[in-house]
């Protein structure tokens, strides 16, 4: 595999599991020195596992996108321990699913405090680093097909996807005197442990099946492919933009 990232220090932020942990392993294989977020009451090992067998190194770094304090800290320890910052992954995200007239203002909180406050600090403080160090970099915020197309259970979900995407165009326009280029994936259906719920459902798995140009669900790693495009040197003239890695399926989501 191409060794885009040698030398180079990300974070991942909720890389425990799902496209996170796919993101962290890419990288991780192409050369990075892969700082791996996880709630506290989350353990690493199986993320950690995963890059050592891809022949890549990383760390677990322990943060609740919820507490902004926290957040800032675990940007300046990675700092600290990589010796550098060069890429953000910002994927951390809830999506507890619930009907609008069911979701309560604790429920809404949760959702924008992890989803978009999370996005935000993790982003500005990444790039408050890489400014210090003077290199330039490039962070990539896990967005969501969500931000364009409404869907049931996911209505405040579908309000932080909207704001991650458009956080990442501004970002962009603000970072760019710096060398720091900001973008954003926009996943479909992924197979992971956040999507299970949608398509534990036969009727619903048809919907999609069905829907979706290519048919099928996304593996994690393809996800992980996408973002590392972004991150990487052969994207160095793409900034505020947003990737829709869907299979296809936003052009028959009405039908």
């Amino acid at each position: 595999m191409e060794r885009r990232f040698e030398g180079k220090v990300a974070l991942v932020t909720g890389a425990a599991t799902g496209i996170g942990r796919a993101a962290a392993v890419r990288l991780a294989a192409e050369g990075a020195l892969v700082a791996v977020n996880h709630r506290p009451e989350q353990d690493p090992a199986g993320t950690l596992g995963q890059i050592a067998e891809a022949g890549g190194k990383g760390f677990g770094m322990a943060a609740d996108m919820r507490d902004p304090a926290q957040v800032t800290t675990m940007v300046a320890e990675v700092a600290g321990r990589g010796g550098r910052l060069d890429c953000v992954v910002s994927n951390a995200a809830v999506n507890p699913f619930m009907a609008w007239d069911e979701t309560s203002v604790d429920d809404f909180n949760l959702l924008f405090e992890t989803n978009v406050r999370g996005t935000w600090v993790a982003c500005t403080e990444g790039a408050r680093q890489m400014i210090r160090e003077g290199h330039g970099g490039a962070i990539c915020c896990v967005s969501s097909i969500s931000a364009h197309v409404g869907a049931p259970g996911q209505t405040a979900y579908c309000g932080t996807k909207g704001a991650i995407s458009m956080l990442a165009k501004a970002l962009g326009r603000d970072l760019g005197e710096h060398g720091i280029r900001v973008n954003a994936v926009e996943p479909g259906w992924v197979k992971t442990d956040m999507s299970a719920p949608l398509t534990a459902d036969p009727e619903a798995l048809r919907y999609y099946t069905e829907r979706v140009a290519l048919h099928r669900g996304a593996e994690p790693a393809e996800l992980a492919a996408a973002i590392a495009w972004l991150l990487s040197p052969d994207a160095s003239y793409v900034t505020s933009a947003t990737l829709l890695v869907d299979g296809g399926f936003i052009v028959n989501a009405e039908l």
